[in-house]
């Protein structure tokens, strides 16, 4: 009787503890009024910047018959990349009927060197403003930001005279220098914030044990600081790749970016207007910046978020 008793108890308890812990809040629905405006808010925005590239690749995969006749948000009834090879490789810029390919090239010449000597240089000035002060540290900062917001167009021509004072008007090495120049104050300023949110314990502890400008630069700083980097990566990469003012002035006829190419493609008086080689051509330049965000976008947040835009 008493184990009977006991047994009927122990239920009792449980059950209790059972309905206390069902006890609580309960589970909130996933559709609710304020997600449902977040999602449809996003949705829209996403289809207002989805909407002209799903235009221009589609169009890119029409014949010239059927985007005079057809609708120009209809999918394409017999798809083809002949205007992706035409645009690719026999595209008139003018007098030249050689494509975006020699533009693609010249644009990688200008990105990859540019990119990899402004983000470095930024790295150091933005490690040496926070971490070593020097006399002038301070009035060296401002005029950094104060060049950041400087409009390019106000450097043009002083820039002009100074290239073709060096003997290097016209050539791929004035673009190179131009981009390393007008890239500098912004990532200087990005770099430097960022450090300065890293813990300064190891800095301070690093110098004790004796280690100088350089080691504690390769060995501390840059390990910690991959997210940035990507920052820097990102709007270097698009920034001088989408670029059209620099590459048209300074590069010189036989040296044009993509975007000059492209501009000239779209814009030939020569014979009937191509839409689909045109829209080719778009969707061909823009691919290099398209795949890098594609690729490090969440390292681009990641970098923001951890100190890129903190003073």
């Amino acid at each position: 009787m008493s184990q009977t008793s006991t047994m009927a108890g122990a239920s009792r308890v449980a059950a209790t503890n059972a309905v206390q812990e069902a006890r609580g809040p309960r589970p909130k629905p996933f559709f609710t009024p304020r997600k449902i405006i977040i999602y449809s808010l996003l949705v829209v925005f996403s289809m207002y910047y989805l909407f002209p590239l799903y235009v221009m690749f589609t169009t890119s995969l029409k014949s010239m018959p059927e985007i005079r006749f057809g609708n120009i948000f209809a999918l394409p009834v017999a798809p083809n990349f002949d205007a992706w090879v035409k645009a690719w490789t026999s595209a008139c810029t003018g007098l030249n009927c050689q494509g975006l390919a020699p533009g693609f090239w010249n644009s990688v010449k200008i990105t990859i060197p540019s990119t990899i000597i402004s983000i470095f240089i930024a790295a150091v000035n933005g490690y040496a403003l926070i971490n070593w002060r020097f006399k002038g540290s301070e009035i060296f900062f401002a005029i950094l930001i104060f060049g950041s917001f400087i409009p390019y167009q106000v450097f043009l021509y002083p820039m002009v005279i100074i290239a073709r004072e060096l003997g290097i008007f016209g050539t791929l090495q004035a673009v190179i220098i131009v981009h390393t120049i007008f890239g500098m104050p912004i990532l200087t300023l990005l770099f430097r914030n960022y450090f300065a949110s890293l813990p300064q314990e190891l800095f301070k502890a690093a110098r004790v044990d004796g280690a100088g400008f350089w080691r504690i630069f390769f060995e501390i700083m840059l390990p910690m600081s991959l997210p940035i980097f990507v920052v820097a990566l990102i709007l270097q990469v698009t920034g001088i790749w989408n670029d059209f003012l620099f590459g048209v002035v300074f590069a010189g006829t036989q040296n044009y970016p993509m975007t000059v190419q492209l501009n000239n493609i779209v814009n030939s008086a020569q014979g009937t207007p191509e839409y689909n080689v045109n829209m080719a051509a778009t969707v061909l330049t823009g691919l290099v910046p398209l795949a890098v965000y594609f690729v490090s976008g969440k390292w681009f947040v990641r970098g923001v978020a951890a100190g890129a835009v903190k003073g």
